[in-house]
C-alpha cells in the first residue's frame, strides 16, 4: 500500500521540536541546534515539556508522548524534528494515538533510537517519514554542508532526491553483492529494527530496499542482530540491502565488512556497505516509504519517488 506524503516545508515553516528519547549529554547543544535551524529560515516551537529530565530520559513517558501528540495535532506546526536519540522512543508507543496522527501527516525527522517511531508511523499511521539529522546531535553539533543540503532537498523540494552521492572526502562504498534492484525504502538503526520484531509495528521488508545502520557495535553483535532478522524471515524477499557506514570494533580479527559479507552475501540480492546514512557528521536525509533504486556495482542509491507533496 502506497504511503501518503506529508506537505513540503517552505521558508518560514514552523518546526516542532520534540524529545522522544534521551536527555542530551550536552544541554547547550539544543540551543545551538535551534539557532542553526532558525538560520536556515525555519521558525521553531518547542514542546511543553522540552528540557525536562527523568533519569536518562528527556522527561517521563507521558510527557514525551504528550509533546509529540501536540506537535502532530497543532495546525501551526508544519514539521517535526527530534532532539536526539539514545533510548526511550519505544516506551512512547502505548501513549500515542496513531489514528489521530494519521489524520495529520507531517514531515518527521530523526534517526538512531527514533527508528522505532519511523516504523510505527509507517505501519500504524501510513505516511512517509525521514531518517535524518536531529536538533542537538546534528544541527547543534557537527552537521556539515552536505547534511544540510540533503535535509533541504528531502523535506522542502517536491521533486525526487535523486542520486545519493558520496561526500567529497567520504570513503568509497563497498559492494557486497553486485546487481541492480528497485524497491521501497525501509529500515533504520539495526538494533531498533531487530527490536521491532513481534510488535504491532514490526518491520515489513518484502520487496523493499532494506536500509540499516549501526554505531559502536562489535562485529559479533551486528552478526547476531542480522542473523535474528534472517531467522525471522525479514531478509526473504528483500530487493536489495544498504548498510550505512558505521564505526565499531572488530572481534578476534573479524571486521564489520567481513561480518556483513558473511551474513548478507548468501542472501543473494544486490547489497552495499558504506553510504553516508548513519551516525556521522555527513548524513543524508533518507525518506522511508518511497521507491528507490540500487546499483550495487556502482555503490549508488537513487531515490526515484518524491517524498513530500507540493503546497
Amino acid at each position: 500500500m502506497a504511503l501518503r506524503k506529508p506537505p513540503a516545508l517552505r521558508p518560514g515553516s514552523t518546526l516542532g521540536l520534540v524529545a522522544p528519547a534521551g536527555y542530551p549529554p550536552d544541554p547547550e547543544a539544543a540551543g545551538r541546534g535551534i539557532r542553526r535551524l532558525k538560520s536556515l529560515g525555519f521558525g521553531v516551537q518547542t514542546g511543553r515539556f522540552w528540557g525536562r529530565k527523568s533519569g536518562y530520559l528527556a522527561g517521563t513517558d507521558q510527557e514525551r508522548a504528550a509533546d509529540l501528540m501536540e506537535m502532530f495535532t497543532d495546525p501551526t506546526v508544519d514539521g517535526i524534528v527530534c532532539l536526539r536519540g539514545g533510548y526511550g522512543s519505544m516506551r512512547l508507543i502505548p501513549y500515542l494515538d496513531f489514528q489521530l496522527i494519521s489524520k495529520n501527516p507531517k514531515v518527521f525527522v530523526g534517526f538512531s533510537d527514533i527508528t522505532t517511531l519511523h516504523l510505527a508511523l509507517t505501519r500504524l499511521a501510513g505516511f512517509v517519514t525521514f531518517h535524518g539529522p536531529m536538533v542537538a546531535s546534528d544541527f547543534g553539533g557537527g552537521a556539515t554542508a552536505y547534511t544540510v543540503e540533503y535535509f533541504r532537498r528531502a523535506v522542502t523540494a517536491p521533486g525526487v532526491i535523486g542520486e545519493i552521492v558520496r561526500p567529497n572526502d567520504g570513503a568509497r562504498v563497498e559492494t557486497i553483492n553486485g546487481g541492480r534492484a528497485v524497491g521501497t525504502l525501509t529500515g533504520g538503526n539495526l538494533t531498533l529494527v531487530a527490536a521491532s520484531l513481534g510488535t504491532s509495528f514490526e518491520i515489513q521488508t518484502k520487496g523493499s530496499i532494506l536500509f540499516l545502520e549501526e554505531v559502536g557495535e562489535e562485529s559479533y553483535r551486528v552478526d547476531r542482530m542480522l542473523t535474528q532478522l534472517k531467522l525471522a524471515g525479514k531478509l526473504d524477499g528483500v530487493a536489495g540491502i544498504v548498510f550505512g557506514r558505521s564505526t565499531g570494533g572488530a572481534t578476534k580479527g573479524v571486521g564489520l565488512l567481513e561480518a556483513l559479507r558473511e551474513i548478507l552475501g548468501p542472501v543473494g540480492v544486490p547489497a552495499v556497505y558504506g553510504p553516508a546514512l548513519g551516525h556521522e557528521a555527513d548524513k543524508v536525509t533518507l525518506p522511508l516509504g518511497v521507491r528507490a533504486g540500487l546499483d550495487a556495482d556502482r555503490g549508488l542509491l537513487v531515490v526515484t519517488e518524491p517524498a513530500v507533496e507540493a503546497v
